[in-house]
Order: structure tokens, then sequence, then C-alpha cells
């Protein structure tokens, strides 16, 4: 799955995955850096789409407020 076909859900799903893939006992220190690489790129993934989404409600109700 490209990030262009990731929804918020499957986003914030992937994240905890890794957190608790990194909470365990048995941390995999030979994939460590790729987990958190990967979770770096999900949360400004996920950053984007909330600052997008707030946007498009502050201007969805813009327009309501001029009718």
């Amino acid at each position: 799955m490209t990030d262009e076909d990731l929804s918020f859900q499957t986003a914030t799903q992937e994240l905890d995955a890794i957190l608790k893939k990194l909470d365990s006992d048995d941390v995999n220190i030979d994939s460590l850096t790729v987990d958190l690489q990967r979770a770096s790129e999900l949360i400004e993934w996920c950053r984007g789409r909330l600052e997008t989404t707030r946007h498009e409600v502050e201007r969805i109700v813009s327009d309501l407020d001029k009718d």
C-alpha cells in the first residue's frame, strides 16, 4: 500500500502496531531504525491529513456563516 492509498485509520493502526513492537520486551534491534523511520513517516502523513481536514472544516463553517 502506498501512502496515497493510506487512510487515517490504517495509518493509526500501523502506528499502534509499531508502538506495540517497540514496547515489547523483544525489541528487534535489526529492524528498529526501519520501524522508527516508518513511524516518523506515518506521523508526518497524519499531521498533514489533520491539517488538511482542519482547513476544509474551517472553509465549510465559514461558508455556512456567510448564508
